[in-house]
Order: structure tokens, then sequence, then C-alpha cells
């Protein structure tokens, strides 16, 4: 490696115990202390299309102490960082992509000769850490991000983009995360926060609503395709800022194709002619339309599976103050307990070495049984042992449904199962009668057993974590639950002589009503100046075949900012990684080509840090974000840390609201658990003392403006 000789002992040895509790912070972080490098100002700029974006932050810090060295921490938000540049006194440091096996290579080399070097890891179910050496004291780092995402739709149809306020260190109070900055502090927030975000959309923008005050929407083109919108001045970085994007057409099928790239598109790195970048990739957003649905029916028997294994005890993450899995399990289960409808039938497992059930058998949902429930549930703990679900799933499938009744299973579970196998294949056997969704709890390295549970069981599966708001994901769980299906789902392409469609992502082998279908495509081949193509999505619905057109150009102009690419790149690799082939060399090397073209990083790369202009490597203690390998040597240990607790609100999915207003005041996050534990089967409140102590207004003001003495449901507020 070309360095300074260190006196760092080769041995390895594993973290101790004081990095493992340390408070989290994300941003430039002091590695002696775990304390933020004072932070001086963030400057964002997003470049939304249509339902994906690519964000750029840029963060300035000063070190006012003594020199300190420092890393940068970033959660992985379901985003696809692509680059990572950190500037300090002259030097520029950047994260480059490289094969692990040749970095592996060289560090243990290092390590032999008691060497110093760097290399970073990124996991999609961690943080990820850059480590950015030795900030001088009086001396300033501009740090700068970029990644891509796809954006999530609301209930009302927006498109919505979230910044994050983890990234700001008053974020965390007295050793907690918290939802936003409390009120008192926010005017001595000494430094101002900076967003610009330009919207594309080809169905039209009709408007653009923020958390934040915004300045008026400016169309860019006449045909209101294109748009921007930026953060008024002077605002404050004490919440999270949201964007909603208001399209003129809602629920929309379209199709985004982005052109393919050449070495003069890409800052760095060549295009090499043929590799993945080089070929004009598509993103499919469809919303199947359905003929006239069926009413949603009552006839539901509804099955939940919890885990109660020793593991269901640790904490998301494993620091001090965040909840533990099995306390995540419980609010996902009396949010689904919540919103069942009248008339249904359920009953709750509890499994691990052994499985025990609430009632001897299932029972109707009534207001009695749904406060029964919910007691038991208050008592649930992780004392099972180990985790094994086969016995409990043929127990159900063993068990006769309710006459009339189809039966509905949500595994609730943290994904440590050793017979993965077995359970997929005992799922798949029963799919017929029994469909399967699931909740994966902090499911670090099982997400892939999560999801191919709800895929063999024709459901689908959520992940659930202390980052983002549980309440969506449950309430469109039990809305796609009770809703009809379709099956058979395929895609037929009819493009110009010369053409390929690859297609990237696999297909889900049934869709549901109001369900985004989002597939990425490979479109190979020469493009000619006024080519067209065409792409049908069919799929068998109540013993009819349906039809789904879509048109779309095929020469569009090259992008500086490839979203798709990369997004496209992200979907290809975990369909390698997770395949029945994916230990293949065939495979492995697919992996490794993709990962190293697109600049997305696999299992099998991971970034180094470099100097940008020499692209030497920067030397000093290795880091990584899993801090239970025994292959890792560490000089000082970074404890990867995670976001605060909270967001956690209940609907019932009749009212499709995302957050409860009463009498004017919004109930969001952890506020909002009371709130639904008080909450009646038919979605009402008594009025009680207790519940108006909760609410902070006095039980003589209720009556005053609800003469009647139950409270009505909770109600849509945006």
């Amino acid at each position: 490696m070309g360095g300074n000789k260190s006196k760092l002992s080769c041995c390895v040895r594993q973290p101790s115990q004081e990095s493992r509790t340390r408070t989290p912070y994300y941003g430039l972080v002091i590695v002696s202390s775990n304390q933020p490098v004072p932070l001086q100002g963030i400057w964002v700029d997003v470049q939304v299309k249509g339902f994906v974006a690519d964000i750029s932050v840029t963060l300035k810090y000063k070190n006012k102490k003594k020199a300190v060295e420092a890393v940068f921490i970033f959660p992985n938000e379901n985003s696809v960082i692509y680059s990572f540049e950190v500037a300090i006194e002259g030097r520029n440091i950047i994260a480059e992509l490289q094969a692990k096996k040749k970095v592996y290579t060289i560090y243990y080399e290092a390590i032999r000769r008691c060497e110093q070097v760097n290399y970073l890891e990124v996991n999609e179910s961690s943080a990820n850490i850059f480590s950015v050496g030795i900030l001088p004291p009086g001396q300033e780092a501009e740090v700068t991000l970029k990644y891509v995402q796809e954006l999530p739709v609301e209930a009302d149809g927006a498109v919505c983009f979230v910044l994050p306020a983890f990234l700001n260190p008053a974020y965390i109070l007295k050793g907690h995360m918290t939802p936003r900055c409390p009120k008192k502090l926010i005017d001595k927030i000494p430094y101002m926060l900076s967003v610009s975000a330009q919207f594309q959309s080809a169905c039209g923008i009709a408007k653009i609503k923020s958390n934040c005050d915004i300045t008026p929407l400016e169309y860019t083109d006449s045909d209101k395709t294109c748009a921007k919108v930026s953060l008024e001045e002077g605002q404050k970085f004490h919440q999270d800022v949201k964007i909603l994007a208001y399209y003129t057409e809602v629920n929309k099928s379209n199709i985004s194709v982005e052109a393919g790239l050449t070495d003069s598109d890409l800052e760095s790195g060549a295009v090499l002619t043929g590799s993945f970048m080089a070929e004009s990739v598509a993103m499919l957003n469809f919303y199947p339309s359905f003929p006239a649905a069926m009413e949603e029916s009552s006839r539901i028997e509804f099955i939940f599976l919890v885990d109660r294994s020793a593991s269901m005890q640790c904490t998301i993450p494993t620091e001090p103050n965040h909840p533990c899995r099995i306390q995540r399990a419980k609010e996902t289960l009396l949010f689904l307990l919540k919103s069942l409808p009248l008339g249904s039938y359920f009953n709750v497992f509890g499994f691990g070495s052994r499985f025990e059930s609430f009632f001897p058998e299932s029972v109707e949902y009534t207001q009695c049984s749904m406060e029964e429930a919910v007691n038991k549930v208050s008592e649930m703990d992780a004392s099972f042992g180990g985790t094994e679900l086969l016995e409990p799933l043929k127990k159900i499938y063993g068990t006769a449904r309710k006459n009339g009744h189809s039966r509905l299973l949500f595994v609730i579970t943290d994904g440590e199962v050793q017979n993965t196998k077995e359970v997929i294949e005992e799922v798949q056997k029963n799919s017929l009668y029994h469909r399967c969704f699931t909740f994966g709890i902090a499911t670090k390295g099982f997400t892939p057993f999560v999801k191919g549970m709800a895929d063999a069981g024709n459901g689908t599966f959520e992940l659930i974590s202390d980052t983002e708001r549980m309440q969506p994901k449950v309430v469109q769980t039990l809305k796609l639950s009770l809703q009809p299906m379709a099956r058979n789902v395929s895609l037929t392409w009819m493009l110009p002589p010369g053409m390929e469609p690859i297609v990237l992502s696999s297909l889900p082998t049934m869709v549901f009503k109001g369900q985004r279908l989002i597939v990425y495509v490979q479109l190979k081949g020469k493009v000619d100046s006024d080519a067209e193509g065409e792409v049908c999505l069919q799929y068998e619905f109540q013993d009819k075949i349906v039809r789904n057109n879509l048109h779309f150009p095929l020469n569009v102009q090259r992008t500086e900012r490839p979203i798709i690419h990369r997004l496209a790149a992200k979907a290809l690799i975990s369909e390698l990684e997770q395949g029945t082939k994916s230990d293949s060399e065939e495979v492995k090397k697919k992996i490794l080509e993709t990962s190293l073209q697109s600049g997305v990083v696999s299992s099998l790369t991971t970034f180094v840090a470099v100097y940008k202009d020499t692209k030497t490597p920067v030397e000093g203690p290795a880091y990584s974000d899993d801090l239970g390998s025994a292959d890792v040597m560490y000089s000082n240990t970074v404890r990867k840390p995670h976001p605060h607790f909270g967001h956690s609100l209940h609907s019932n999915p009749h009212y499709h609201h995302h957050s409860y207003a009463i009498h004017g005041h919004l109930y969001d996050g952890p506020e909002a658990v009371w709130l639904i534990s008080l909450q009646n089967a038919d979605g009402s409140w008594n009025l009680t003392h207790k519940f108006s102590t909760n609410l902070g207004i006095s039980e003589r003001d209720i009556k005053a403006r609800n003469p009647n003495k139950v409270l009505c449901q909770g109600f849509a507020s945006g």
C-alpha cells in the first residue's frame, strides 16, 4: 500500500463493550468520543423524475477543537449511494468501488506488514460508514453525498420525497432520537438549510406541497411537465423535510426510458461499450386497471403468527434507548388487531421453540374479543427460546377453516429461522387457500426469507425498523389482503427489429387492486430516431384475461444523472444475489460486473477511500458496518447508529388516513400508540378520564364540541 508503518498489533480483536453503547449520531462523527463535529450548513439538490429521485447533499463542518479523527455515518434508507467525496485542507477523498476479493487481499497483506489501510463496507440493512481521516483544529470539512431512491406514493396519490432530519446534530436530545427538534432549541440551531427540488413528470404536475415554507411553484416548460421549488430562506433543519408532488393524472401507468451513456456522460470512470450503463433502461410503473371490483368481504379468518424467540429481545439496533424487536412486533400486531372488520374471525399464535395461541380456535372479532386479545398482547415477551416456525404453520394448515371464510396469515418475525427452505415450501404448498403476508422486524441478512414466504404465499412483505413510520406499511398490507387479486402476470413486448428487452427484476405472480407494480428492463440494441415501443401487461382476474397496453418513445435524451440506471442495477444485483444460482461462478461474475460498471455496491464489492487526484488509498484504521465479523481488525471501533424510534401510528384501513386529527390537533408518531390502544373495535373512542387526560383536553371542553359521548373516528388530515 506504500504507506508509513504503524505500531498497531496484527491480531484480530472484537469491539469493546463501550463501543456498543455509545450515543448514536449521523453525519460527521469524532471517532474517540462519538460526538458530532459542529455543522455549519446543509445544501441539498433534488431531481425527481416521475417516481424516482437523485439527491445530492453537501454538508459543511468545522472542527473547533484539537485534531480529531472522523467518520461520516449515513443510514441506509432504501437508497443507493453512488458517490461520496470529502474535502479537507485541499485534500479530496472519494469512495471508490472495488472488488472485495482484491481489497481483502491487499488488506490482509497490509495487516501482515503491520500497516493500516481503509476499506468501507456497505450493507443493505445497516449504516454506511465512510472514513475521512484526520480533521485538523480550526479546519472545515465539506462532505458531498449522492444517492438515488424510489419514492413512495401517498394514499392521496402524492409522490413523496423526505429529507430525514437525522443529519442534524440537534436531532438528538440527551441521548434520545426525537421526531423533531424541541421548539425551544430551534432558534439556537447555528446553521441554515438550503433545499432546491426539480420535478419532471410526463403526466403533468398539478401542485407541490411541503411541511416547510417553500417558494411558489415555478413551471420551467409550457406543458407543465417540469417544475421547481425551493425552501424559503432562513429555514431551520428542526424536522424532516417532506415535499409532496401531485401529478395531473394520479395512478396512471407509465414508462420512463433512460438512454445509455457514453464515456463523457459520467464524471468518473469510462462507460465500456456493451456494459450495463451503455444500454438503455426503462422503469415500468404499472397501476393495473381492474374491472368493477367485488365488495370487500368480512368473511375472512385472520391468523397472526408472532415471533417470540429469544432473538426478539434484541433492540433495533443494538443501542440503548431503542425499542426491542418484540416491542415493534407487539405494536405491529396491535395496529392489525385494531383494524379488522367486524364479523371476521381471528387468532394469534406466538412461536419459538414452542408455540401457543390466544384462543383454542379462531373467534369472532367483537369488542369483547378484541379487548381480550389486546390485553394478551401487552403480556407477550420474547421467552420462547429458538425460532421454530414450521410446526405452528403445520398446525394452522391442518386446522379446518371457518365455514365459508377465506384464511389470511400474517407472520411477524425477525427472520432468524434455520430451516428456511422447508418453511417456504410449506407456505407454497398451502398457498391456494392460505395467503401469507409477512412483516420483517430488523431482518438483517434475512430479508430474502421474509420476502420468500410472502411470494410463496401469494402475499406481500414489509420491513419494520425504527427508521420509518410503521402505520402506512401495516395499513397498506391489510388493505391489499382484503382486495381481490389477479394471477398469471406476464409482459409482452413489441419492439423494433434488433431490439431486445431483458427484464431485470422479476414479475410478481399476482397483483392487487391499487398496488403499484415496478419493473426494471434493459433495452438492448440500436435505437432509431423515431422508434417507439409497446408493452402489454396481462393477467387473469375473475376468470377473465385483462390487458394493459402502454406505448413509449425509445429515442430519449441522455442524462447527466442516470437515476433509473442505478436503481435498475440495484434491482438486478438483488435479483441475482437472492436467486437459486447465486453461488455459481457465472452469476457471481454478472454481479461483480454490474456492480463495478454502475457504481452500485453488492455482496462482492466494497468502497475504498482514495485520494481523488492520485487514486492512492487513504491510510488509517479499518472500519466495518458489521461488528459481528471476526475477520475485521479494529483500532477505534465506531458502533453503527440508527435513527430515532418514532412515527409509529395507526389508522383503520377503512378510513384511509395517515394520522389522527381531533379538535384540530394532529396526533402522529409515538403519541399515536396510546391513542390507538384506546380505540374500540368499530373505530370509535369512549370519552373517559384516561382519554381526555392523554389528549390534553378537558372532558368539559370535549363534551362542548361533541354532544355525543362517543368520539368520532379519526379522519384524513393530509
